[in-house]
């Protein structure tokens, strides 16, 4: 309760932030909906229809008004419920995401762990290397690339988009738009996490009471996998808890390349025709997302180890 209290004043600042910081750049959703060619009338009038005219803390306070009765008010380029919109846009986002994440972790942990228990062995360094190219070639470059070999040039995936136009959908169409998507996004996540896994666990097993275990006869799988592998887990709460946001945060670059029709794309769009609605909508929701994701790892800190449950 005290964690969810503080996430309050928290999410009220980040939208007086991103609010002052929309202010402040350049255009508005008039200039970027009406031709040049348009009288200075009609402009002026469609201003005041918006409420783009009036002082900026009135704006603000127009938005938390509806934000308190339960909306996030109404796009300024296509009159739709802002909250409609992210719902519609949400599920998508979330299958691209949560795929990522559970393949990349899947990948990560176990590599991580026997890379440090067989270290400068060739597994080690084949881990290590994978991991620094994962974190090193950037998501849209690796995208490009993929799009490229399998879709120009070997003509095997499709490059872009959710489902096939004019075909008949299902869950085959949708696994083969998300092969490309959810490598780009894995190989980051992996790539990552490999080497926080491996260096938590080199930490862990140089510890004494391994030492004593090892000597008392236990096998070497059982002194990994039972007794280094819960203390080793505790600093990668951290990392994993934040690949939540990060993940958030790289499906806008993602989306936008494969033409995925999620948060990412209706974030680009929402900035580039400057519609103040939508991108305090998308801003607050990636700010609980941020907060939640914060949440969840305090909680997974006091199961994995139970001695600072009370200090939550």
């Amino acid at each position: 309760m005290r964690r969810i209290m503080i996430a309050v004043p928290v999410l009220f600042g980040v939208t007086v932030i991103n609010f002052i910081i929309m202010m402040m750049a350049p255009g508005n959703p008039v200039d970027m909906l009406i031709s040049p060619q348009t009288p200075p009338e009609a402009l002026e009038a469609k201003r005041i229809e918006l409420g783009l005219n009036d002082p900026g803390y009135v704006q603000y306070l127009s938005w938390l008004s509806n934000l308190f009765h339960g909306n996030l008010g109404y796009s300024m380029v296509t009159y739709e419920p802002v909250g409609q919109m992210i719902m519609d846009r949400m599920g998508p986002t979330l299958l691209l995401m949560g795929i990522s994440l559970v393949i990349g972790v899947a990948i990560a942990i176990p590599l991580g762990v026997l890379s440090a228990s067989k270290q400068y062995s060739k597994l080690d360094y084949a881990a290590v290397t994978g991991s620094f190219l994962g974190i090193s070639v950037p998501n849209f470059f690796l995208g490009f690339g993929l799009i490229y070999v399998f879709s120009i040039w070997l003509g095997v995936l499709p490059s872009g988009g959710m489902t096939t136009l004019g075909g008949e959908g299902g869950f085959g169409d949708l696994l083969l738009h998300l092969i490309m998507p959810v490598i780009v996004l894995t190989a980051n996540v992996a790539g990552r996490n490999i080497r926080y896994v491996r260096s938590s666990m080199l930490e862990i097993l140089g510890q004494d009471y391994l030492r004593t275990a090892r000597a008392k006869g236990l096998k070497e799988f059982l002194v990994v996998n039972r007794h280094a592998m819960r203390n080793a887990l505790i600093p990668i709460v951290t990392v994993l808890g934040m690949e939540i946001p990060i993940l958030f945060g790289g499906a806008v670059v993602i989306e936008q390349i494969f033409s995925w029709p999620g948060i990412g794309q209706l974030t680009m769009s929402s900035i580039m025709s400057r519609d103040y609605s939508a991108i305090m909508g998308l801003n607050l929701v990636a700010a609980a997302i941020v907060i939640f994701a914060n949440l969840l790892t305090d909680m997974a800190y006091a199961i994995v180890d139970p001695r600072i449950k009370n200090n939550l």
